[in-house]
């Protein structure tokens, strides 16, 4: 590996592990940088769509990112300038938490840590330049081609949205993964003329179900944080009331609850209509 892709690499991840570390010892610290729906929309902190990505739960789940994107950097770095490479982990990172950002934008006290959609753009730039690599999956004693790695990786991101199951961003992955594959045929365009049929296999299943998302959400019951998307209810974008009266205000905050629920308010709106609701009381 060229010296300056080294010298940038161990930055990178050491700057990485520097924020997680200071993020496990200090709750404010974390609380602060972390990808938040509601401190992103409302309080207009746009570096939680980055800053988020040095944040990580815990130490393994650092180091599962860390050594992913240290197998993967290395590998790019033979055929990208350092400067291409950099370009698709903050530009996947960025994709990634917007998708989310997208899904979620209803669900104020949705947040999110990880490297992991910076991560998935190195890997799927790295599937875009060598579809028929093959690739090792964790733990597991067999390789299969990148380009079979890279659609059951997909599938995989569109169930997890779909299910929300478990404590993974999916969003981030999926938007990370086409962010990669979009950044590095921008900055070499000869990659999908050599590989357009892995690439359009791959990103048609993503691309299918972005589409249904944004038009159709109502087939796929898109989840609400906290509950299931359901096609009778209606969703509705978070509003600022601090211009209104008091009775006004209330009466719409209670308006809302009554379409959406109580749980799917913002954290801005719920604590807006906590402290009408004290007012009254005296």
């Amino acid at each position: 590996m060229p010296i300056l892709a080294d010298i940038t690499l161990w930055i990178l991840i050491s700057i990485t592990v520097y924020v997680s570390w200071q993020g496990f010892r200090d709750g404010l610290y974390f609380d602060k940088y972390l990808f938040e729906v509601d401190g992103i929309l409302i309080d207009k902190q746009y570096y939680r769509l980055l800053s988020a990505g040095f944040l990580h739960g815990d130490w393994w789940h650092l180091l599962f990112n860390m050594l992913s994107l240290y197998i993967f950097f290395i590998a790019l770095s033979h055929v990208l300038a350092i400067g291409s490479i950099l370009a698709i982990y903050f530009g996947s990172m960025l994709f990634g938490n917007l998708l989310a950002l997208y899904i979620h934008r209803n669900h104020g006290d949705y947040s999110a840590i990880g490297a992991s959609g910076g991560v998935c753009g190195i890997i799927f730039a790295y599937i875009c330049i060598a579809p028929e690599a093959l690739i090792s999956i964790f733990f597991m004693p067999y390789q299969i081609p990148a380009w079979a790695f890279g659609l059951l990786y997909i599938l995989v991101s569109i169930y997890g949205i779909k299910k929300q199951n478990g404590n993974i961003g999916h969003e981030a992955h999926l938007g990370g993964a086409l962010g990669g594959m979009l950044i590095v045929i921008l900055l070499s365009p000869y990659v999908l003329k050599a590989n357009y049929l892995p690439i359009l296999l791959i990103t048609t299943p993503a691309l299918i179900f972005l589409a249904l998302v944004i038009y159709k959400p109502q087939i796929l019951f898109v989840p609400h944080y906290g509950g299931i998307f359901s096609p009778t209810q209606k969703e509705v974008p978070p509003k600022n009331y601090d211009g209104l009266d008091d009775e006004t205000a209330l009466n719409e905050l209670l308006e809302k609850v009554g379409e959406v629920g109580y749980q799917n308010l913002s954290k801005q709106e719920k604590k807006k209509l906590e402290e009408l609701s004290k007012k009254i009381e005296r």
